[in-house]
């Protein structure tokens, strides 16, 4: 499969929910969500040839908690680095939760 600007699929509330209870069930009391600004993701998809964003699991060590990274790919499937943007330190669940949507 090839990357492009149309990658993912739409799932349905029903499934989205199954998702995240299975997350939960299988790694209770890690991070749940988190949030990333409109601009931030805008940021991402405005550099140069950009079709996407890769979203890769890391591990802040400090805080001892799950954190997400995100990186700009080009049409070529490579991560756009050196001078590109890469954006972490995401508002995350627990403590920033939904007031009302997936998580219960």
């Amino acid at each position: 499969m090839k990357l492009d600007v149309n990658t993912g699929s739409i799932i349905t509330q029903e499934e989205a929910k199954a998702l995240i209870t299975a997350f939960k069930t299988k790694f209770s009391g890690e991070v749940t969500s988190s949030f990333i600004g409109a601009n931030n993701v805008k940021n991402i998809l405005d550099q140069e040839n950009c079709i996407g964003v890769r979203i890769h699991n890391g591990y802040d060590a400090v805080n001892e908690k799950i954190s997400l990274v995100l990186v700009g790919v080009d049409a070529d499937e490579k991560e756009i680095l050196g001078t590109g943007l890469i954006y972490d330190k995401m508002l995350q669940c627990p403590t920033f939760c939904p007031k009302d949507g997936l998580t219960f």
